[in-house]
């Protein structure tokens, strides 16, 4: 265990948590929402530190950042948590297991360790992935201010309900975050995520003005998500902020409690990419479907095929000091 940070302590006791955007309010002996900080006492303790689920070195593709280091590869890790408790979690065995399971699983690992792996295997980036990183802020505070002294890039791939506070905290450190929006209805956030919506936002728009590279991704769910208004809604919101930010648009398939709901259509999704396009993104991509066309980044000025994408696989990149080479657009991201 390890002190948290982010919390106050008030005269009865009782912490204010605002790691996230619940902002919980925990008596003595009790956790948050996020079922790994705990109230020790009038400390607050971060039950997860070092205690790492998965690690893996994966393609930067896989998180999905397709604007940010193509082609390299990510040094990935997790704990057990999350502040969400979605229904169609891909990751519910790890993610809730906090909850589900009234447990917490995790192999010691430094920060240390974590870097030196990620520099043994290549890698170009460290990714706080596959449940949500800002449970376990305190360990990627600490990891990413290493990496960052080994000239590693630090990434996020995160439901974006972080607080503020929590966003300031990283400045300077959080290099580019893949944020989901999984919805553009509160009813869904509430009734699906048991969140909201308007924290999420507000998020992608901070990490912004800090100057964190962002892509979106939104998984499209039958009879949930999936009407042409409401993805409408949402690429002319990510159009709004910034029409070059990337929007991944991605296939649902039976998951945790929403194994009553079908996959996803390959129709559906093409619609998807087709409506944001028509509202004006410079780059629509969708997941989950190998070998089609919205894999790959295309000019948006003179249409050509620059990156050529195979699932996570870069084939060929033809971006030459981040313009197109065929008429000289500049094309948005990171070290492409």
């Amino acid at each position: 265990m390890k002190e948290a940070r982010l919390y106050k302590t008030s005269a009865s006791g009782h912490i204010d948590c605002f790691l996230c955007e619940f902002r919980c309010r925990i008596a003595d002996g009790k956790r948050g929402v996020c079922g790994v900080r705990e109230n020790m006492g009038g400390t607050l303790f971060t039950l997860v530190y070092g205690r790492l689920i998965a690690e893996h070195a994966d393609p930067i593709e896989k998180k999905p950042l397709f604007h940010f280091q193509p082609g390299s590869s990510s040094y990935s890790i997790a704990t057990v948590g999350c502040n969400f408790r979605c229904l169609h979690c891909q990751n519910s065995e790890i993610s809730q297991m906090p909850r589900d399971q009234k447990r917490i699983l995790g192999e010691e690992v430094s920060a240390e360790d974590v870097v030196s792996e990620a520099v043994e295997t290549g890698c170009s980036s460290i990714s706080y992935t596959y449940t949500e990183p800002t449970i376990f802020f305190e360990f990627a505070y600490d990891t990413a201010l290493l990496a960052r002294e080994k000239g590693l890039k630090n990434v996020f791939v995160t439901n974006g309900y972080m607080t503020p506070e929590c966003l300031d905290e990283m400045r300077g450190l959080l290099d580019a975050a893949n944020v989901d929006i999984k919805s553009f209805s509160e009813t869904f956030y509430k009734k699906v995520c048991g969140a909201t919506l308007a924290p999420v936002l507000k998020s992608v728009e901070r990490m912004r003005s800090l100057g964190i590279w962002v892509e979106i991704t939104t998984l499209v769910i039958p009879g949930m998500n999936d009407k042409d208004d409401e993805l409408k809604a949402i690429a002319k919101w990510i159009a709004a902020t910034d029409r070059a930010m990337p929007w991944h648009i991605s296939a649902f398939h039976p998951a945790y409690k929403l194994h009553d709901v079908p996959p996803t259509p390959r129709e559906t999704i093409e619609r998807a990419r087709e409506i944001g396009l028509a509202e004006g993104l410079r780059y629509v991509y969708t997941g989950n479907i190998p070998g089609e066309k919205g894999e790959s980044t295309f000019c948006y000025k003179c249409g050509k095929l620059l990156i050529e994408r195979y699932g996570f696989a870069v084939k060929k990149n033809d971006i030459r000091d981040s313009a197109c080479p065929y008429c000289a657009s500049f094309i948005d991201g990171v070290d492409l």
